[in-house]
């Protein structure tokens, strides 16, 4: 190590951040030449013990008298004092200075008056360890002494004999010792070997240069694994005073991405990949991302799974609300004009333009506002199992009864002719039966409809990942369009016998409303498939209904607002006389 030291100080290479091993992590010998270069140096080192009880004592207990004893100790007194023992055997000096001029010791010299790494109790980690080692012999003879034969841990309940015992024998009750020495605990795991501890040192220089190894964190294996390194930043020194380095090639994944390896570079060397629609991750360096259930999705930050937004036209939505009030207005409004009619049926205006088919179409007319209330609301199965179908219908009640009243303008035409007959055969019983039939077409395909392949709740995770869309899907398209196509092919007929119609005598002009009230159908109807196909969630159900009611408010006025203008502001209009004018 001082070799690397010499080398680098030669190159003039300074700032650098020494890792140091166990094995010169408390060698101070290096810092009186290189602690220039040393400054600010991390390095694990073997667990120090405050004090071992009375070593200090008996290092520093050591006289003349006992030296000649070791060799050792005869040339450690003679180098710290620099004198000459009698009956010495060293000679040579580890000085420059010629042993032979040393004087003589006088015998006076005390360990206590001078400093000697030998006697520095500061540091006590390797001696610590042979303390330990020491004490771990005691209590492993100590158990092997108090086994009871029988119960001993060898074959048959046998002990070892503490006179005459194996090594093994010793092993065993050493891997199994449990005691505390000065204050920490002695143990093995199940291979023998013992818990893991090392202190985190710091090498700083004090005020005077010299060194003060400090104590800035620790290892120990015996705690959770996100627990077992503790460092205090606070209180190292780093090289030059600056701040502490980050030894990373790469910095670390938040949640919510995931760890990509660079090919071709070390296993610290990645890219952070944020992790993909649907996935997420909750760690930080999460090596993959988790895919979340079919029925969750990820945060803004991708780190947590929660609840898919469920989407429906609700009651509580204001798109809703509107539409409820507007259909429950259009009924009211269908009821209304219902009620004026039945008060004023005996008035020449009702009677003439027959008040029965009327009474019948705003009945149906108000049927179909509330229809559009079906729509509103969480889907279900039943709910879908009835909203297409009473669609269909009431729209087909509707136009049924139109045709059936323009059917009734031109019988009533040709029935001026002379030698016609024509209303004999299409009186009020005829009539009632060619709404019903009409509308007996549309029951029958919505019963094959629901009878083969019903209308049912899907919630729809297609559309937006994000969200669940609960809708009614028409089970059969074909059905769903064979409903639609027959409402139109009614209100073609319709349209062909009111266009007909629309020029004959003035006294038969509702004709003409019923014309204009099938142009309005038709533009509804004809705008609302392209956007029907190209919405999606609750705005597809909104087109619906407003389709639904557009084309309800289109014949309520259409027909029946002429007629109640004059009912209710020109009564003087509503005579026989008049009308037989017109």
């Amino acid at each position: 190590m001082k070799g690397i030291l010499a080398e680098i100080r030669r190159r003039n290479i300074t700032g650098l951040q020494w890792i140091a091993s166990e094995a010169w992590a408390t060698a101070k010998s290096l810092w009186d030449k290189f602690g220039d270069l040393l400054t600010g140096t991390l390095g694990f080192a073997i667990r120090r013990a405050d004090v071992i009880p009375g070593l200090k004592q008996h290092l520093t207990s050591l006289r003349p008298s006992h030296i000649h004893e070791s060799a050792f100790l005869a040339e450690y007194w003679e180098e710290l004092f620099n004198c000459r023992l009698n009956g010495s055997v060293n000679s040579h000096s580890h000085g420059g200075d010629n042993y032979q001029d040393r004087l003589p010791c006088k015998g006076t010299e005390d360990l206590n008056d001078v400093y000697s790494p030998y006697a520095d109790v500061t540091q006590l980690r390797v001696s610590y360890n042979v303390y330990k080692a020491v004490y771990l012999v005691a209590h492993a003879l100590q158990d092997m002494s108090n086994c009871i034969v029988g119960q001993g841990p060898f074959l048959n309940g046998t002990c070892a004999d503490p006179h005459k015992f194996k090594p093994w024998q010793l092993i065993y009750y050493m891997k199994h010792a449990n005691f505390s020495a000065v204050g920490a605990k002695v143990s093995f795991d199940q291979n023998g070997d013992p818990i893991a501890y090392y202190d985190l040192l710091n090498w700083q220089r004090r005020p005077d240069g010299s060194l003060h190894l400090v104590k800035v964190g620790f290892y120990d294996a015996s705690l959770p694994a996100e627990r077992s390194l503790v460092i205090n930043g606070s209180v190292i020194q780093w090289p030059d005073g600056k701040q502490g380095f980050r030894s990373v090639c790469s910095e670390s994944c938040p949640p919510g991405s995931r760890i990509a390896r660079r090919k071709g570079e070390p296993i610290c060397c990645f890219d952070c990949v944020t992790c993909a629609e649907g996935e997420v991750s909750n760690r930080t360096d999460s090596l993959e991302c988790i895919r979340c259930s079919e029925d969750t999705w990820p945060n803004e930050n991708r780190e947590l799974c929660i609840p898919k937004t469920i989407e429906f036209l609700s009651y509580h939505d204001l798109m809703g609300i509107v539409l409820c009030v507007v259909s429950v207005l259009g009924a009211c409004m269908s009821l209304s004009i219902l009620a004026i009619f039945f008060t004023c049926k005996d008035t020449p205006l009702v009677r003439a333009n027959n008040m029965e088919l009327s009474f019948l179409l705003l009945v149906f007319l108000a049927v179909c506002f509330l229809v559009g209330l079906l729509f509103i609301g969480e889907p279900s199965d039943w709910l879908c199992r009835i909203r297409y179908p009473a669609f269909g219908i009431s729209f087909a009640l509707c136009i049924s009864c139109l045709l059936a009243k323009t059917a009734v303008v031109l019988m009533a035409f040709k029935s001026t002719l002379p030698g016609s007959n024509a209303m004999k055969w299409f009186g009020p019983n005829q009539q009632r039966t060619s709404a019903l039939l009409g509308t007996s077409v549309q029951v029958i395909i919505s019963l094959i409809w629901l009878l083969t392949s019903p209308p049912h709740a899907n919630s729809n995770t297609n559309y937006h990942s994000a969200t669940i869309i609960i809708e009614c899907v028409p089970g059969s398209e074909v059905g769903f369009w064979c409903v639609l196509g027959y409402i139109g092919i009614l209100a073609c007929m319709c349209f062909l016998m009111a266009f007909l119609a629309r020029k004959l005598p003035d006294n038969f002009n509702e004709a003409k409303f019923i014309t204009f009230s099938m142009l309005i159908f038709f533009a509804v109807w004809i705008t609302f498939i392209p956007v029907y196909v190209s919405s999606a969630g609750k705005y597809t159900v909104a087109v619906h209904i407003f389709a639904i009611l557009a084309s309800a408010f289109g014949l309520l006025f259409c027909i029946f607002a002429p007629k109640c203008y004059i009912i209710i502001l020109k009564p003087e209009k509503n005579s026989k006389k008049n009308i037989m004018k017109r």
